[in-house]
C-alpha cells in the first residue's frame, strides 16, 4: 500500500489510534447513518464506503494490527515531510537547482540557436542529479513560462526565461559543461568534470576552434 493509496481510517472516523472496539462501533454507526446514500443529512456514497471499510478493518483485531503497522509508516512519512518543510535549507537548495537548470538551458540556446534544447537525462547528468529529482523543478520552470518542451521532446529556455536570468543576475553555468558533453557524449560526465583545470581549458579551446 503506497502513501498515495493509503487512507487514514483513524482520521476518517475522527478517532484516536488508541480507541477501543466499542468506541469504533459507536462512531461508525453515527457516521454511517449520516453519510448513507439514503440519508437526509449528508448523503455521500463514496465516503460511506470508506467508512464501512474503516470499520471492517478497525473492528477486526487481526486486520487492525496489520493496518496499524502501515499507519505508523504513514505517520513517519508525514513527520519526515513536516521536518523537511521546516528546514529552510531544502528550499534554498531547490532554488539553486532551478537556477542551475535555467542557466544551463540559457547557455545551450546561446551556443546553438538551431538546436537549443537538452533532454532531461542530459540535464541530470550535467548537474550530477538523479532525473527523478528534476521533475518538480522542470514542472515549476515550465509553469512559470521560463522553459518549454520542443517538438523534439527536448527542454529549452524561453524568452521570459532569458529575462529571468538577466533580471535575477543568475550566475551562469560554465560553458565547459556543454563542451564536455558534446566532445565526449558517451563518456561518463562525472569523470569529465573531475579532470584538472588545464585539461578543461584545453577542451574548451578545442571546442571553440571547431
Amino acid at each position: 500500500m503506497t502513501e498515495k493509496e493509503f487512507v487514514d481510517f483513524y482520521e476518517l472516523l475522527q478517532l484516536s489510534p488508541n480507541a477501543d472496539t466499542d468506541t469504533v462501533d459507536r462512531i461508525f454507526r453515527h457516521l454511517a447513518k449520516k453519510t448513507h446514500p439514503d440519508s437526509t443529512e449528508f448523503p455521500d456514497n463514496e465516503r460511506f464506503q470508506k467508512i464501512v471499510e474503516a470499520h471492517r478493518t478497525l473492528a477486526d483485531p487481526v486486520a487492525r494490527a496489520a493496518y496499524d503497522v502501515k499507519h505508523q509508516e504513514y505517520l513517519n512519512s508525514k513527520w519526515q515531510l513536516a521536518s523537511e518543510a521546516s528546514g529552510m535549507s531544502a528550499f534554498d537548495e531547490d532554488k539553486v537547482t532551478r537556477q542551475r537548470i535555467l542557466s544551463l538551458l540559457y547557455v545551450q540556446r546561446r551556443r546553438n540557436m538551431r538546436n537549443p534544447g537538452l533532454g532531461e537525462l542530459t540535464i541530470a547528468r550535467l548537474l550530477m542529479t538523479p532525473v527523478e529529482l528534476l521533475e518538480f523543478h522542470l514542472w515549476y520552470l515550465k509553469a512559470q513560462g521560463w522553459l518549454e518542451r520542443l517538438e523534439s521532446g527536448l527542454m529549452a529556455i524561453t524568452a521570459p526565461g532569458v529575462d529571468e536570468i538577466e533580471r535575477s543576475r543568475l550566475r551562469l553555468m560554465p560553458d565547459h559543461l556543454l563542451a564536455e558533453h558534446y566532445a565526449a557524449e558517451n563518456v561518463d560526465v562525472q569523470a569529465d568534470l573531475n579532470v584538472d583545470n588545464d585539461l578543461l581549458d584545453a577542451e574548451k579551446a578545442r571546442f571553440h576552434s571547431t
